[in-house]
């Protein structure tokens, strides 16, 4: 074995053996192993398919579990009579048989369409678009971040073990990947929000904006009310990253591919960055699509905490309704997304490791 192949980069060729006479020969085992990927991406993708409608009958019969009334809810306590609460049941289809309120929704929702929120009085999709732009600036923000270090300190941490580095990060990462983020965010806002002690309030309490500005002015203002739910995702993320990536690396340290590359005379750190962490990489890279996942999805705690005008906030508030076109619409797009981000994981994870998916 070869400093420069490792077991799980090697390219499969070899395990096909010499091809057999015909007119595809030269070319049979790359053709083989071409048909064989497109097999298990198309159950992949087919996968992803009956799991995004199962997602979507869910999301119709889970939330009308809920012990409230919708209609009642949308008359803001107000005393109404039964006629106008008829009314307002048949303008929103509610007074239809189940199961052709199901048959609607199911339709509707083939065609992107998943009809009127009853507590914005406006289309499901509008109040989507407009939120996303937040969930994705706050969410993408983080998962950058704490991507990049999980996987710096994992690396470092691993290569390191046993030393106090590897022990503080490896104690202060599981300290915070059990803290709920919910909690933590209470926390920061009290200390460096609201100012506890010599402490002053340094940072807003929550939203987007403080509103009049334009600009340079503006993009500091809104990068001024992003640090602590930032800090708060990537406190937990980084976390998970990190101990993610240094159990991968740690099992790779004792393969006799690194003791080959050693015994060849590269250097510790060439050893590490070009042998080493690409296949440690394997098990992070699917964890990194998983969170890339929950990019769209958002924090829904972390956004309600610090009043996030984003996609997690609006779920909270249509729960209260229930609003159930709009916690119908919400529910699948986030389980979509991270379906969507797992399946594609699974079909690329084929050209880091050919032996999956043959």
């Amino acid at each position: 074995m070869t400093a420069e192949s490792t077991p799980a980069l090697v390219h499969s060729a070899e395990a096909d053996g010499p091809d057999t006479a015909g007119p595809s020969a030269g070319r049979g085992p790359r053709a083989r192993n071409t048909k064989a990927y497109l097999r298990y991406a198309a159950g992949k993708i087919v996968g992803a398919a009956v799991s995004l409608f199962a997602v979507l009958v869910t999301s119709f019969f889970l939330f009308r579990l809920i012990p409230s009334d919708p209609v009642k809810h949308m008359t803001g306590g107000r005393p109404v009579s039964s006629e106008q609460l008829e009314n307002l049941r048949r303008e929103f289809g509610l007074d239809q048989p189940m199961w052709q309120q199901f048959l609607d929704y199911i339709g509707d929702a083939l065609s992107g369409d998943f009809g009127m929120s009853y507590q914005f009085h406006a289309p499901v999709m509008d109040k989507i678009t407009a939120a996303l732009p937040a969930t994705l600036l706050l969410t993408g923000t983080a998962f950058l971040l704490f991507t990049a270090l999980g996987l710096f300190l994992g690396t470092r941490t691993a290569w390191r073990h046993g030393s106090r580095s590897d022990r503080f990060n490896s104690a202060l990462a599981l300290t915070l990947y059990s803290v709920p983020s919910f909690w933590l965010g209470l926390l920061l806002i009290i200390v460096f929000s609201v100012g506890i002690g010599p402490i002053p309030g340094l940072f807003p309490t929550g939203g987007l904006e403080s509103g009049g500005e334009t600009g340079f002015a503006y993009v500091i203002d809104v990068a001024h009310h992003m640090i602590l739910p930032v800090i708060t995702l990537v406190a937990v993320g980084y976390a998970q990253t990190l101990l993610v990536m240094r159990s991968s690396l740690l099992d790779e340290m004792g393969s006799d591919y690194l003791t080959t590359a050693r015994a060849k005379g590269l250097r510790d750190d060439v050893v590490r960055r070009r042998h080493a962490v690409p296949n440690a990489m394997l098990p992070t890279f699917t964890l990194m699509f998983v969170n890339l996942g929950h990019v769209v999805a958002g924090q829904i705690l972390v956004e309600t905490v610090f009043s996030w005008p984003g996609l997690g906030g609006l779920f909270y508030e249509a729960l209260a309704g229930p609003d159930l076109p709009l916690v119908q619409a919400l529910f699948f797009l986030f389980a979509a997304a991270v379906i969507l981000a797992n399946t594609l994981a699974d079909v690329l994870y084929p050209l880091l490791d050919p032996r999956v998916g043959r």
